[in-house]
């Protein structure tokens, strides 16, 4: 069973909320119709996120988490040389 991940923003004086809908294929054309059939709301169709792309970018998130915690003295690091030395 194949759900695709749609963006559905809703919208109220001015202050929008966003909300992420994972609805079954076969009910999305049915909700996508209903949706639209609402004056307020904006419907933008999510693409499909390339898997190592998503990964990188979480590493890169994940490693200026680190740095940041190591800047505070809350995670034990090591210098540039000790590093390049144990390659």
């Amino acid at each position: 069973m194949n759900h695709g991940q749609y963006e559905f923003i809703f919208v109220n004086l001015f202050i929008m909320k966003q909300v992420t809908v994972s609805i079954d294929d076969s009910k999305y054309k049915f909700f996508l119709e209903l949706m639209k059939s609402l004056g307020f709301v904006h419907v933008s169709e999510k693409k499909p996120v390339n898997k190592q792309k998503e990964k990188l970018v979480q590493d890169v998130v994940t490693g200026m988490m680190e740095a940041k915690q190591a800047a505070k003295g809350k995670l034990k690091s090591r210098s540039a040389q000790k590093f390049l030395n144990e390659l």
